[in-house]
């Protein structure tokens, strides 16, 4: 399996404040890797660090071959990375179709799949059909995260950077996202890297885990080996039985 994500030695935080450790890891080409650990642990530093958000101290990060950690944010969404932050970033006075369009790239030559449109957006959520001409302060929460992914999703990236998605979203909504998820990195082969607070519901659709204890890496391996040993992983995050 060719690698596509390369983080080495990789130290990294907000001003002189280091909260990433030399952090090492992989992935593959369309896979999923399912990043979990506390709070506090440095799993947003990781995300926020991969799209050139944080400050990096040392170390280094390539994409495809692409030295990520020498560009600027900007560069880093060309090169291929596709960033749904928690806090969302919709242009809430634009229209869900403007939204879509204003963000909207090419597909990269060599994709296997087909390009991500608008037009596909609306058919991964059928809601958004409904509300494009809404602005985004006229969507629910739900929306507005469905609206997120859609806008990463038309970068056409290779590399999908999710930092909570269904943080705070009622039952419903948040199977709505995980099927769609699973159809964007399973069915689909994007690879992925999904910070999440529901550890089985993300390890069942992720190839690989990884998890962090103080900004260090204190698990790497298989998610399915970690899903099948439930009180390793209850230990791993600190969970009390």
């Amino acid at each position: 399996m060719t690698d596509l994500l390369k983080v080495q030695d990789l130290s990294a935080g907000y001003g002189e404040a280091v909260v990433l450790h030399d952090l090492s890891l992989t992935l593959g080409e369309g896979q999923t890797l399912a990043l979990l650990g506390r709070n506090g642990t440095g799993k947003t530093t990781f995300i926020n660090t991969l799209a050139g958000a944080t400050r990096q101290h040392a170390g280094s990060i390539h994409l495809g071959g692409a030295a990520l950690h020498k560009m600027p944010s900007h560069e880093r969404a060309a090169a291929g990375i596709g960033w749904v932050p928690q806090e969302r970033n919709i242009f809430k006075s634009l229209t869900v179709h403007e939204n879509l369009t204003a963000v909207a790239r090419p597909a990269r030559s060599g994709r296997a799949s087909s390009p991500w449109t608008p037009a596909r957006v609306y058919q991964l959520f059928p809601r958004l059909a409904e509300r494009k001409t809404n602005l985004g302060t006229q969507l629910s929460g739900g929306e507005q995260q469905m609206l997120a992914l859609g806008r990463a999703l038309v970068l056409n990236p290779t590399l999908l950077l999710l930092d909570e998605p269904c943080e705070g979203l009622a039952p419903i909504i948040v199977q709505e996202l995980l099927r769609a998820i699973r159809r964007i990195t399973r069915d689909e082969g994007l690879s992925a890297i999904i910070v999440e607070q529901h550890p089985q519901a993300i390890l069942a659709i992720s190839d690989s885990a990884a998890v962090l204890e103080r900004g260090t890496l204190v698990y790497s391996g298989s998610a399915l080996s970690l899903q099948e040993q439930p009180e390793r992983l209850d230990k791993l995050l600190g969970v009390a039985r």
